[in-house]
């Protein structure tokens, strides 16, 4: 079930994209989530754990990893509860000087991305009480690489440009499988699952020219979890033609015309602070967490910043989510704020997802609006 919920939020998350480029991971505000629902209190943990009911289990990967840790001052001191839940290699201080804080807050989400993500979402200020952040990347590469090329679209917002292409033919049976058609309330939607050498695949999907972002990207990733529908034939999809062509033998064949590309996020959570169960724990009239602290907090920030790339040889992703708590109710200081032969081409927009193949957790999920240019 904890997959499931996980995998819950990013699609409803992904329904509220536009169609820029952007990627993002629930699972990755999930774990924060998840560990602040059972030390809340009134609405506030209602609203949590109807979001986040159960902790999410790491997946043991060799090419998805993630990591927590929490920050906090001296002056706010933890319950036995909650240093319990977080192990002290986990906890980390935090002294309340901003210019000895932001760097160390920094360092960590350079050091667990490998510099992808170069400094935490979060602004460290002088009335940051608490700190909780989630940092995961993904490194995978293909089982059957791609070779380098260029992609020239005639149709679509695309068309005319000369795209950094990458191209793959695979022969057998095994090679039509992974591609196939879901049929949706956004219309149908063509998954085409791009296999990892290990534990992680990418799935990307295409919906019919002119659907949005915000439709086909959850419908596609609330479809990785039914049963597999392979491909009719006889009835369309988005980006796949078939054809009968003469060769040596009957050994059907599918041809993977795809782009490189590379996007990065960058959100704000409590823009939409319902979404993710952060309506009431946003409130700074009362504190909410007294299994944290006894002393009163509310959450004053929620951000996550993430990047992917999709190559030839792999696909790469990071993101990083952060939480700053800062003190709430009477007490609160003034502040200043800072604010067949089938043939599956993807030439048009599009979604991705990465998806831990063991567990079905999506671990990042996306939406490409601009494909890299060919530079010859």
């Amino acid at each position: 079930m904890t997959t499931t919920n996980a995998n819950a939020l990013t699609a409803r998350w992904a329904s509220t994209v536009d169609d820029g480029g952007t990627v993002l991971s629930g699972a990755g505000v999930y774990v924060l989530l998840a560990l602040l629902g059972p030390h809340a209190g009134g609405p506030a943990r209602d609203e949590l754990l109807a979001v986040a009911p159960e902790p999410l289990k790491i997946p043991d990967s060799p090419t998805a990893r993630m990591a927590a840790a929490v920050w906090s001052r001296a002056d706010a001191p933890l319950t036995g509860a909650f240093t319990a839940a977080v192990p002290a290699d986990r906890r980390r201080p935090l002294t309340g000087d901003p210019d000895v804080d932001q760097p160390a807050l920094d360092a960590w989400a350079s050091e667990q991305t490998r510099g992808a993500v170069p400094a935490m979402p979060i602004r460290a200020g002088q009335d940051t009480l608490m700190v909780l952040a989630c940092a995961l990347s993904v490194r995978t590469a293909w089982a059957e690489p791609f070779d380098d090329g260029v992609q020239r679209p005639e149709t679509g917002p695309w068309a005319g440009r000369d795209l950094a292409g990458l191209h793959r033919r695979t022969r057998g049976a095994a090679g039509l499988d992974a591609l196939r058609v879901a049929h949706t309330a956004a219309g149908p939607i063509t998954l085409l699952t791009v296999a990892g050498a290990q534990d992680v695949d990418v799935v990307l999907a295409l919906g019919e020219p002119g659907r949005a972002a915000g439709a086909v990207l959850p419908a596609a990733i609330t479809a990785l979890g039914a049963p597999a529908r392979p491909l009719d034939p006889d009835r369309a999809a988005p980006g796949v033609t078939v054809r009968e062509v003469e060769a040596a033998d009957d050994t059907p064949e599918l041809v993977v015309n795809a782009v490189r590309f590379a996007v990065r996020g960058a959100h704000d959570l409590l823009k939409e602070p319902e979404l993710f169960g952060l309506r009431a724990a946003a409130d700074d009239r009362t504190g909410h967490f007294p299994g944290i602290s006894p002393v009163p907090m509310s959450v004053s920030q929620a951000r996550q910043d993430a990047v992917a790339e999709f190559t030839g040889a792999g696909f790469e992703a990071s993101a990083v989510t952060a939480f700053a708590m800062r003190l709430a109710g009477a007490f609160l200081p003034d502040r200043t704020h800072r604010r067949r032969v089938v043939t599956v081409t993807f030439d048009r927009p599009f979604g991705f997802a990465a998806v831990h193949r063991a567990t079905g957790l999506v671990l990042v999920a996306g939406w490409v609006a601009e494909p890299e240019r060919y530079n010859g």
